[in-house]
């Protein structure tokens, strides 16, 4: 398997990062932090920040600790210290290469995948500190490029790829059509009110990959459900702006989101498989806008499938062949604890099928979620070294197959199969179930 020394990383940054850092004065920088942490901070970081005994712990959690060799700067703890204690130990008087450093640690070197909080004997929550630090980052306009270009987007059109209306409803046409190769009457309804299920996704399907629509549409005809779709904005469920510490924009998404949903007066909201972007809609965003939970039953693509699976709605005919192996969400496995779910629909659906090691809710993280993978191609040869400890464990399976029911985690996956040279090819749950399903309606009591 290829390698790459730790030691010879050239951490990167970008013309955002050094434009914004170009325009910052010493007053501004201490004024930003000073006002994030007095202002928008309590007794949580207090008890974080008063309680961590540094005592390394979080370490061996760590993906980048593990990956660079076990270098000491890459331990959770180490990136708290050279962030967030700083500032409140300089009561915010620290310098722009200070910040420039601080940037690349909570947006390159940190997934806020929340791994470490499991081996801290107190439960720190180091994410939470990461994104206090994004959080500064962003007021002082130093965010990385790429990902702030996703966020504008969002925030102009509602959805993170800059998808015009006409283009997304010519989208869902076109996949109609050709599900219509597996049944003749299949619709992708619009706009149907009173439908029991919304279903969403996120805007690199459209873009990108959008046969997962039409794997959807042909999944739902089916199973017979009475779903819908919406035309208009608020369909794309994905939320960089949580990412970037961006709460206003974070918040706005998710209401536009949640007022569509309510618009269509469905029962519930059925997400695809994308780890971020149910944490965001199922967790992030409600709070932004000042709700303990959704105003809807949110449901995430791995639920979704084994409910159809175990009522029978439908039929696996053969099962998948190749051995595969399971990658882990940390959003709906750590975050959700949809893990043991996730294996049964892998049992229901594939003959032969072996775990990582750890697995479950101890699963090393993609490399590409928090955001980190849409920081974009400046950060992409440092992101393969920092995943290193990935590669390894995905090469121990022996799997010709991974499946990955998360879009930032299969764009990152691939990335790692690709560097490191790995025999492995990487699917979505979805795609497993639409190859192996029976392509005939559900009708009960048949």
């Amino acid at each position: 398997m290829q390698d790459q020394s730790p030691s010879k990383i050239k951490r990167n940054t970008d013309s955002a990062i050094e434009d914004g850092l170009a325009r910052l004065t010493p007053e501004k920088i201490t004024e930003t932090i000073n006002q994030v942490l007095q202002k928008e901070t309590g007794p949580r970081l207090k008890a974080y920040v008063e309680t961590c005994m540094r005592c390394g712990l979080c370490s061996d959690a760590c993906s980048y600790f593990l990956s660079n060799d076990r270098n000491p700067e890459f331990s959770p703890a180490a990136k708290v210290k050279q962030t967030i204690w700083e500032m409140i130990a300089k009561k915010g008087k620290v310098s722009k290469d200070f910040m420039r450093r601080a940037v690349h640690i909570a947006h390159i070197e940190c997934n806020v995948c929340r791994r470490c909080s499991m081996y801290c004997p107190f439960g720190i929550d180091i994410a939470y500190m990461m994104l206090l630090v994004r959080r500064i980052c962003h007021k002082l306009e130093i965010t990385p490029q790429y990902i702030q270009d996703t966020v504008n987007s969002h925030s102009v059109t509602m959805n993170q790829m800059w998808v015009k209306e006409d283009e997304w409803i010519d989208t869902l046409q076109w996949q109609e059509e050709d599900a219509r190769e597996e049944f003749d009457n299949l619709r992708i309804p619009l706009d149907k009110h009173g439908a029991d299920i919304m279903y969403s996704v996120i805007a690199p399907e459209p873009k990108f990959q959008a046969g997962l629509i039409y794997q959807a549409a042909t999944i739902m005809h089916a199973a017979g459900i009475n779903w819908t779709m919406p035309s208009g904005p608020g369909w794309d469920n994905s939320n960089m702006a949580m990412f970037t510490g961006d709460s206003e924009i974070s918040g706005r998404i998710a209401r536009t989101f949640y007022e569509t949903a309510a618009k269509l007066n469905v029962k519930r909201i059925v997400m695809g498989e994308c780890g971020h972007a149910f944490r965001s809609i199922y967790d992030v965003g409600n709070r932004w806008i000042s709700w303990a939970m959704p105003p809807f039953e949110i449901v995430h693509a791995l639920e979704f499938y084994h409910e159809l699976l175990t009522q029978g709605r439908i039929t696996i005919g053969e099962k998948y062949k190749k051995k595969v192996t399971l990658h882990d969400p940390c959003n709906v496995s750590r975050g959700r604890g949809l893990h043991d779910m996730a294996r049964e629909v892998v049992r229901m659906t594939c003959d032969d099928f072996v775990d990582m090691v750890p697995n479950r809710e101890h699963n090393y993280c993609c490399g590409a979620g928090g955001g980190v993978v849409n920081c974009g191609p400046p950060y992409k040869t440092e992101r393969m070294v920092n995943n290193r400890v990935k590669a390894e464990q995905l090469a121990a399976t022996g799997a010709q197959v991974l499946i990955a029911p998360c879009h930032n985690c299969h764009s990152g996956l691939e990335d790692i199969v690709h560097h490191y040279k790995l025999d492995m090819e990487v699917k979505f749950l979805g795609d497993i179930i639409f190859e192996t399903m029976e392509k005939k309606i559900y009708r009960p009591g048949e």
